[in-house]
């Protein structure tokens, strides 16, 4: 039979429940405040996310701009590129010109042309120009520049010794032709100075390899082996090798060749041999002219080479008198150098340049040569300002003395003598002799 259940029995499971409740209203608002914590959360990263968003579109946005902005840059420098390229092109081929540089002192033109005088000149201008032009590659656009350099003094003097011109203004005459023929062909006279032609040839050629219009550098200087060294230099690099050669009459000379540059003949137009001397020496002796020549008639004259002196009698008192015969001069024919012109002195100034000694003495160098080399070592003076009669008597005294290599000279502003040979000492210095000087119209042949 069932118990019958009072209203306590109830209380024990009201607590139950109540103790549920409590835990279900606890696990509830605890879920709701997780819950409110998680959305707070998402909330601030959805937040973070959204500008994070929104600064990626700016950064791809700018970035749009920025390549846009870069490739229409690019767009306009290859445009720029293009344009330069194209005008950089246009002015490598644009007056494109061949440089002819001779050396007018050894590389003379055939002797027929420059006999011809102006006429003759403007011939060479254009046959060598004809001949040039035949070897390039685009010869309707290509100018030739020609520029020859030569002592023209020195050159007619050679010449007219050589017999190869009639007149002193034949050479001169060749010279205007030449000039006049075109535009761009000079005969510059450099005057006198073994190296004036060098310098001007070389310099020319350096800066005109750098100039990329010149397609062709012909130097005609085959007779020289100064230029060797230089052609050393310049042809180190293999596009400047191309454009540099070798213009020929007077065949080259083996340093030249040893360079490898290469070589064209031109002995058409150009002679194949040097100047010699076809002429005899010229009498010095001109009456009534105060000149280098004629002060042999104030001064000594020309020496005689003598036998020395018979030895004395062993007997004091007889003295044995030997006539001695003067020995007659062997005959002497100048060679390629000829005879030094002469200098016009006064014999007063002359004698009062004489009188100076040891230190007084000028200095032949420092005052006909430009500064001595030795400078305040030399022993001679330098300091004294001589005037144009001095200079000359400088000049005179300085010829005095015959030059080592004679004939054979080929300096051009030589102070020596080259009128004169050596020969060997006779009679012998312990009798009184000196080095015999042979002299040919020297005025003053001294100890």
């Amino acid at each position: 039979m069932a118990v019958e259940a009072t209203i306590m029995d109830f209380i024990p499971r009201y607590t139950e429940y109540q103790q549920t409740r409590d835990h279900t209203e606890s696990l509830i608002r605890d879920l709701m405040i997780h819950c409110e914590e998680m959305e707070t959360k998402l909330r601030q990263e959805n937040r973070a996310l959204i500008a994070q968003l929104n600064n990626a579109r700016l950064d791809y946005e700018d970035s749009v701009t920025s390549r846009r902005e870069l490739q229409q840059r690019i767009k306009e420098l290859q445009d720029k590129y293009d344009f330069v390229s194209q005008d950089n092109t246009v002015l490598k081929h644009r007056n494109p010109y061949v440089l002819v540089l001779i050396d007018g002192d050894g590389l003379i033109f055939k002797e027929h042309l420059i006999k011809q005088g102006l006429e003759g000149g403007k011939k060479a201008a254009y046959t060598l120009r004809e001949s040039v032009v035949a070897l390039c590659d685009n010869p309707d656009e290509t100018e030739i520049i020609t520029r020859i350099y030569a002592n023209l003094t020195g050159l007619n003097k050679a010449m007219k010794r050589d017999g190869s011109v009639d007149s002193e203004n034949d050479l001169k005459d060749f010279m205007l032709g030449f000039t006049q023929a075109k535009a761009s062909f000079d005969f510059v006279d450099v005057g006198h100075g073994k190296e004036r032609a060098d310098t001007k040839i070389k310099e020319s050629a350096r800066w005109n390899l750098r100039n990329y219009n010149c397609k062709q550098i012909l130097l005609g200087v085959s007779h020289d082996a100064g230029y060797a060294p230089f052609l050393d230099e310049v042809l180190r690099d293999d596009s400047t090798r191309r454009r540099v050669t070798i213009l020929e009459g007077y065949p080259t000379v083996r340093e030249i060749i040893s360079t490898g540059v290469g070589v064209l003949n031109f002995d058409s137009i150009f002679r194949n041999d040097k100047l010699i001397s076809r002429t005899p020496p010229p009498a010095y002796s001109t009456p009534h002219s105060a000149s280098y020549a004629t002060v042999t008639q104030k001064a000594s004259p020309p020496p005689t080479i003598i036998l020395p002196l018979a030895p004395k009698a062993t007997t004091p008192t007889v003295r044995a008198a030997s006539k001695v015969a003067p020995v007659q001069q062997p005959p002497w024919t100048p060679g390629p150098r000829g005879l030094d012109p002469p200098i016009p002195i006064n014999q007063s100034v002359l004698d009062q340049i004489k009188k100076r000694k040891e230190n007084d003495k000028l200095c032949n160098n420092h005052y006909l040569r430009g500064p001595c080399a030795k400078g305040d070592s030399c022993c001679f003076e330098h300091d004294y300002k001589p005037n144009a009669d001095e200079l000359k008597a400088i000049s005179f005294l300085a010829r005095l003395n015959p030059c080592t290599n004679g004939q054979d000279c080929e300096v051009d502003n030589c102070i020596y003598g080259h009128h004169v040979r050596s020969a060997p000492f006779y009679p012998p210095p312990a009798l009184g002799g000196h080095q015999a000087r042979m002299c040919h119209g020297c005025p003053d042949c001294v100890d």
